[in-house]
């Protein structure tokens, strides 16, 4: 489990990606990059990274689902989420 500092970080880090995104796509139509420079570091989309929405893992993240296969895994034999099932033949 990620440290809740790490999953705050992350949640403003997708706050301020929201908030700037029409900024920043006119910006880039207008070929403006001083501009750019001008907006938050945290406002680039580059620097979100994919991390499981319960847990906040980084590594093994399941992006259909949005969790980390450990996550689905656990979910998935449950019965927490709809149309997975466990293979067997």
């Amino acid at each position: 489990m990620a440290k809740e500092s790490i999953k705050a970080r992350q949640k403003k880090r997708e706050k301020m990606v929201a908030k700037y995104a029409d900024k920043r796509a006119a910006l880039l139509a207008a070929g403006d990059r001083a501009g750019l420079d001008k907006l938050p570091r945290n406002a680039s989309p580059v620097r979100l990274k994919n991390r499981c929405q319960l847990t906040g893992r980084p590594r093994g993240y399941m992006r259909y689902f949005g969790l980390s296969r450990i996550m689905f895994r656990d979910m998935a034999l449950n019965g927490l989420i709809p149309g997975v099932k466990k293979a067997s033949w």
